[in-house]
């Protein structure tokens, strides 16, 4: 006999009726218990037993003050004769969802420009959300300089933090003292969580691998810790970001050789040992990563292997890392085309706007960088003209009364903070600079945010192609020999129909 498992959560309401059903899946028979709590219905997570079901009964126990449920389920078996006691439970998230709603994620394109394309996504946290979209990195839970009511004034539904850092400090216990990181962080919309695979680059010096993992020296006290694609996907599961992404073999960008291949088929094998140890399908989304290097027939044997496994959405990684932009988007564009068309195509680690607008473009979907906060940090600002942004400590701008960009709706620039307060506030050393960063770091975000808003509008509207060419114009006049387009963006908008040959 399969030994009881219990469980217990608060909802949102009273608990009001709990009813069981059985669904023949193949050989097998699951049950998916559904629960009704005030004026709402959620779906339960479902248990798919591993013989055939011959008969389930539900009871409940409640307590109506608190709003506290368990259910249980028994489940008799005709083959052999025994019974399965299960218990299956949601939080009070959950409990709001749409009644038969199975899946945590929901992505469907509504719009379409040869391949940009504009969707209508909808995750565990914050429904109804379209893309392309840029999401901001905190990678220990919080985006520097800025709150979580920052970021929600922006318009962001979704920011991205980092297992490696965040199973670091502050680490599982707070996780389970806390409920996740949403509630840790008072961030109420969706979270993607990195997988730690990236810190295999930027702490190379601090790791050394193995087909089981990668081991780590804790660059804050020396400690050590072992990641293994169970680790990453236990940690992510108390994390509880709405988006995980499997622990993957990360080298590189300008690696080239065996180690490329090697470093591939592994994130295939260690894909496979996530989706084994993920337990919340129910309600967290598992990603996998595209590696290959800029090898394409390792790229397509890898698209190939990860479609196989029909996850809800895939990234496209191992780019951004020094590799030269002509390899960097026809890598991109080869991901796109094979990837399905049916799920989120997610870029990491792209931040600059004109690959944003040109990997739209290549039909990307999503995206992440810490450029728009890191450049604020430094005291650049992002706008739309010649170079695309504006080093506000030069002494130039101690007399410019502009804004940074007219017509930005940031609250650094519809507060009227003009360019020659944001070049005192920088350059003073009495603290101002952190309030300079931070107002800097509003508005870079709030640009990227509203340069997607302008992309998915001009998909809607049949205008993305002249949207594209005036943005282009405008970072790179064509009277302008100090800012010349680029061969590389020249020949990806031409393969992307924005540009005749």
């Amino acid at each position: 006999m399969r030994s009881p498992t219990t469980a217990t959560a608060f909802a949102e309401a009273a608990v009001d009726d709990v009813t069981c059903t059985r669904s023949v899946l193949g050989s097998s028979v699951g049950f998916v218990g559904t629960i009704a709590a005030g004026f709402t219905t959620g779906t339960l997570e479902r248990v798919v037993l591993p013989v055939r079901v011959a008969n389930i009964a539900c009871t409940v126990s409640r307590d109506n003050d608190r709003s506290l449920f368990s259910l249980w389920a028994s489940a008799s078996v005709s083959q052999p004769k025994e019974t399965h006691t299960l218990v299956s439970w949601s939080r009070g998230a959950e409990v709001s969802s749409p009644k038969g709603a199975e899946k945590p994620l929901s992505f469907v394109v509504t719009h379409q420009w040869n391949c940009a394309r504009r969707s209508a996504m909808s995750l565990p946290h914050y429904k109804n959300f379209n893309t392309p979209i840029f999401m901001p990195v905190g990678t220990q839970g919080t985006v520097k300089a800025l709150t979580a009511t920052q970021l929600e004034t922006l318009g962001a539904p979704i920011i991205l933090g980092n297992t490696y850092h965040l199973n670091l400090r502050p680490g599982s216990e707070m996780w389970h003292a806390t409920g996740g990181l949403h509630s840790f962080a008072h961030w109420d919309r969706n979270i993607l969580t990195d997988s730690g695979g990236f810190q295999m680059v930027s702490l190379l010096k601090l790791s050394s691998l193995s087909e089981q993992g990668v081991k780590f020296t804790s660059p804050h006290d020396g400690t050590e810790t072992f990641l293994t694609p169970e680790k990453s996907m236990s940690a992510q599961n108390e994390i509880g970001a709405d988006i995980m992404m499997a622990l993957d073999d990360v080298v590189g960008a300008t690696v080239t050789g065996p180690r490329v291949k090697e470093a591939m088929l592994r994130s295939i094998r260690w894909l496979d040992r996530c989706i084994a140890a993920h337990k919340n399908t129910h309600r967290q989304n598992l990603f996998g990563i595209i590696q290959g290097g800029l090898d394409p027939e390792l790229r397509a044997q890898c698209l190939q292997e990860m479609i196989s496994r029909d996850l809800p959405g895939y990234a496209i990684g191992g780019l951004s890392g020094g590799e030269s932009k002509d390899s960097f988007w026809r890598i991109v564009a080869q991901c796109t085309a094979a990837l399905p068309p049916n799920k989120p195509r997610y870029l990491m680690g792209v931040g600059y706007p004109v690959d944003l607008v040109v990997c739209v473009s290549l039909g990307v979907d999503m995206f992440d960088c810490v450029f728009p906060t890191r450049t604020a940090r430094f005291g650049t600002a992002l706008y739309t003209g010649a170079g695309g942004s504006l080093g506000l400590k030069q002494k130039s701008f101690a007399t410019d009364f502009t804004l940074i960009e007219e017509g930005c709706t940031c609250p650094t620039c519809a507060s009227g903070f003009t360019r020659a307060a944001l070049h005192c506030m920088i350059s003073d050393g009495s603290g101002q600079g952190d309030i300079g960063a931070q107002l800097l770091s509003q508005h870079n975000i709030g640009y990227l945010l509203q340069l997607m808003q302008k992309l998915r509008e001009a998909i809607t509207a049949g205008t993305f192609k002249e949207t594209v060419i005036s943005f282009m114009n405008k970072q790179f006049p064509p009277s302008d020999k100090h800012h010349q387009m680029p061969n590389w963006v020249r020949e990806a908008l031409t393969f992307a129909k924005i540009f005749t040959e």
